[in-house]
C-alpha cells in the first residue's frame, strides 16, 4: 500500500493523480491521465495513461490504477474505495468503474475540457446511445447458441466465485 495519511485530503488525492499524469507525459507513456484509488485513506491502487508505451488503446490511467487496486488488495471488488482520476472518465473507464463496484469518482477536467486538447470522448458517448444497428462500427451476432452454452455451463457451476 501507498504510505498516506489517513487524514489525506481529496485534494492531496487528485494531486497524486495529477503528479502520476505529469510523469506519464513525460515519460512519453500516453495522454495526460493518472488516477489513484483509494480505501480508507490510503491509496491502495496507482495508475496513468499508458497506452503509447504498452501499445494497449485500454491502457487508461483509470484501468490502470484499477488494475493496480485489485492486484494489490487481492480481489476484484473494489466496494469501499474511492477514484481521483485528472479526467473525467471515458465510457470505458467508466464502465470499468461501475464493474469495479467503485464507490465515487473524483475528477479534474471535464470531458468538454478533454475534447478542447484532442481526447474527444463525446462520440462514444453518442455512439453508446444509438441502437445497435445504427451505430459506426457493425456488429453480427454469430453463433450464438454455441457461445451461450458456455455461459450456461458456468452458471450451472455452483462451485463458481460469483461477481
Amino acid at each position: 500500500m501507498t504510505n498516506t495519511d489517513h487524514h489525506a485530503s481529496p485534494e492531496a488525492f487528485m494531486r497524486r493523480a495529477i503528479e502520476l499524469s505529469r510523469q506519464g507525459v513525460k515519460a512519453g507513456d500516453g495522454g495526460p491521465f493518472g488516477a489513484v484509488v483509494v480505501k480508507d485513506g490510503v491509496i491502495v491502487g496507482e495508475g496513468w495513461n499508458q497506452v503509447l508505451s504498452g501499445c494497449d488503446p485500454t491502457a487508461h490511467g483509470e484501468i490502470t490504477a484499477i488494475r493496480d487496486a485489485g492486484r494489490r488488495l487481492r480481489t476484484f471488488d473494489l466496494k469501499g474505495c474511492d477514484i481521483y482520476t485528472t479526467g473525467e472518465p471515458c465510457p470505458m473507464c467508466l464502465c470499468a468503474i461501475y464493474w469495479a463496484g467503485i464507490d465515487r469518482v473524483f475528477y479534474g477536467f471535464s470531458i468538454a475540457d478533454a475534447a478542447a486538447v484532442g481526447f474527444d470522448d463525446r462520440v462514444f458517448y453518442q455512439q453508446i446511445s444509438k441502437p445497435i444497428q445504427d451505430r459506426q462500427v457493425p456488429e453480427t451476432q454469430l453463433l450464438r447458441d454455441e457461445a451461450f452454452a458456455v455461459a450456461q455451463d458456468y452458471v450451472a457451476d455452483l462451485d463458481r466465485i460469483r461477481y
